[in-house]
């Protein structure tokens, strides 16, 4: 764990847990970069998404995997529902993709994913991209 990590972590268990949305964002978009500098692109999703996992894990950060989230449509909840890859500190939604471009679609369903769930900042994260930045999108709602 390297100082800003560290001061991170700390500030995140002085606040009884709860870390910024911006904060957040911060540190998961330098992880990301950090697992596309080691494994570059070319793999499946679901590896980029363990990835995130362990990186979370180790910075001390809450998150949920593969969360349900159900669309609710004049009262009625209905039981097929939507699944966000990760949820992390109850406020920002990660989407990851491994595919060749973003297209409008992906966006429209990362602002349903934060729309369903509440959250109010969403990543988009494509790591199928020669740099990770041309694979970042973050979104507000």
């Amino acid at each position: 764990m390297n100082r800003e990590d560290f001061e991170a972590h700390h500030a995140h268990e002085e606040s009884g847990g709860k870390m910024d949305g911006e904060e957040v964002t911060r540190q998961v978009i330098g992880m990301a970069i950090k697992i596309h500098r080691a494994l570059g692109p070319g793999l499946f999703e679901r590896t980029y998404e363990d990835c995130l996992e362990l990186e979370l894990s180790r910075a001390g950060l809450r998150f949920q995997r593969q969360v349900e989230l159900h669309l609710v449509y004049e009262g009625v909840r209905f039981p097929r529902c939507y699944r966000a890859d990760i949820i992390v500190e109850d406020a920002v939604i990660l989407e990851i993709k491994a595919i060749d471009r973003i297209l409008p679609i992906h966006e429209s369903q990362i602002l349903t994913y934060l729309r369903l769930s509440g959250c109010r900042i969403g990543l988009l994260l494509n790591f199928n991209t020669r740099l990770m930045k041309d694979g970042l999108r973050r979104f507000v709602f």
